[in-house]
């Protein structure tokens, strides 16, 4: 019956009304389970509503047809245990860009992919307390954080998973993570050092509080990309994960992502770290044979293969064509012909997408209303694409944003849309961060925001003019 609203852009319209009008956010399928105890396995049949179709017509469906009159498809699966949707491609020839198989400590001859490591997004359980656009803010906070989860160890004796939960300050944020730390009573320290930036939604960084015992998903893995400290020189290929609901997309970043980056972000670094420091690569020496020989040149480097594939990835036909595959697995690369003029394209991608912030600021038309003495303007953030218009409140408007750039879009918004998104004032739904620490205001990242909307514009516009001539 379709109706997942946790899906986006064309996905989500075919999806359409849920048929309990709504009022959840999940698919809906019914089944029929037919026990024979005569049968040798089984036999499933399937039955689909039309895309598009609304609550209404498709309960109508249901109360109309006769289930003896519905034509039934009878499926059979493929290798991979896919029963519907089915892609008819030539995906399990091309190369990988991870062999889940392969184990890190093998030899990376033995490693038959591009990528030696991948790992997910940083996790936190708790970005109001460990992320924040101010960095003096962001201190606050995690003082305030640890001296009550501090004292809080200091004043119980007994710790155990039966009664912890009748012991803890709920005035702070907790997570299986952190109160495993607490029935070990192991305390916490605040150091300055930790503050770092990373990256946190499309376009967006933030200071973040980088403290494993704050985060329940900071791992290894994330130290490997980023040396001892995460802030080391790397640069990343961040993908929605194979069970995300977002729509595909491709962004780099050369800081630690957050989870939730472009949607439950998985990252394929250039480089690692070992523990020592040292940088080492993280493009396999295999693949790198495998280009040398299919292109019959030598001179192909692993920075190549990494803007290449940063290329193949923004390709509208091999994303049209693929469309299935990558919603159950990582991406695989084809062989294109023409190999350095691929590179070219992603190494001019890559560089947009990660300096973003010194690009030059497409030349919006900013248009100011008189303002009252001693009066805030009230902050608004809605972009109307059919216009080409920015309100940022209800002063200040920006004007001339080319149609193309709203076409450079990264899962269910644009580039544009996401630093709107993100730079609006929203009640915070952690009751001690709304009464403490509840200081955010747009005026005061005001001209900020601008430079950066007119900066992430032209980047908009020259992504959408390498894309339109990769399409040709």
């Amino acid at each position: 019956m379709k109706g997942n609203a946790r899906t986006s852009g064309e996905r989500r319209r075919r999806e359409s009304g849920n048929i309990f009008s709504d009022a959840i956010r999940v698919g809906i399928a019914v089944y029929f389970l037919v026990r024979n105890e005569n049968a040798q396995g089984c036999k499933v049949y399937y039955n689909a509503i039309q895309d598009y179709a609304n609550a209404d017509e498709k309960k109508a469906y249901l109360g109309s047809n006769n289930f003896r009159c519905l034509q039934f498809e009878h499926l059979i699966p493929d290798k991979e245990n896919n029963w519907i949707n089915l892609a008819d491609t030539d995906f399990d020839n091309l190369i990988k860009l991870v062999d889940k198989d392969t184990k890190l400590a093998q030899s990376q001859a033995d490693n038959q992919a591009i990528f030696k490591l991948y790992t997910n997004g940083v996790n936190t359980a708790r970005d109001e307390w460990v992320f924040d656009e101010n960095n003096k803010l962001l201190e606050e906070k995690i003082i305030f954080f640890i001296n009550k989860y501090n004292y809080l160890i200091e004043s119980v004796e007994i710790v155990t998973k039966s009664n912890i939960n009748n012991l803890l300050d709920y005035s702070t944020k907790w997570s299986d993570s952190l109160k495993s730390r607490f029935i070990n009573k192991i305390k916490l320290k605040y150091n300055e050092k930790l503050i770092i930036q990373l990256s946190y939604r499309p376009y967006i960084k933030r200071y973040y509080y980088s403290e494993k015992g704050l985060s329940d998903r900071l791992t290894s893995n994330h130290y490997e990309i980023f040396g001892n400290n995460l802030n080391n020189f790397n640069k990343i290929i961040t993908l929605p994960g194979t069970a995300s609901s977002k729509e595909f997309s491709v962004l780099a970043s050369k800081y630690l992502a957050d989870f939730h980056f472009n949607g439950d972000s998985q990252c394929f670094p250039l480089y690692r770290y070992e523990k020592d420091g040292n940088r080492i690569d993280n493009i396999t020496d295999w693949v790198l044979a495998q280009f040398q020989t299919h292109y019959g040149d030598s001179t192909i480097t692993k920075l190549d293969i990494f803007h290449y594939t940063y290329a193949v990835l923004h390709n509208p036909a091999y994303r049209t064509k693929y469309e299935l595959n990558l919603k159950r697995e990582f991406p695989r690369l084809p062989f294109y012909d023409d190999f350095h003029q691929w590179v070219n394209w992603g190494k001019q991608l890559m560089d947009l997408h990660i300096n973003y912030e010194t690009v030059k600021p497409y030349p919006l038309k900013r248009i100011d209303l008189p303002l009252a003495t001693n009066r805030t303007p009230k902050a608004k953030l809605k972009a109307d694409t059919a216009n080409g218009t920015i309100t940022l409140d209800d002063v200040t408007t920006l004007e001339g944003v080319p149609k193309i750039a709203w076409e450079y879009r990264l899962g269910n918004r644009s580039a544009l849309e996401w630093i709107l998104d993100q730079y609006k004032e929203k009640k915070s739904k952690d009751p001690t961060i709304a009464e403490k620490f509840n200081t955010y205001r747009f005026a005061d990242y005001k001209e900020q925001v601008i430079d950066l909307l007119e900066r992430v514009c032209t980047v908009s516009v020259e992504t959408m003019q390498i894309i339109q001539q990769i399409e040709l």
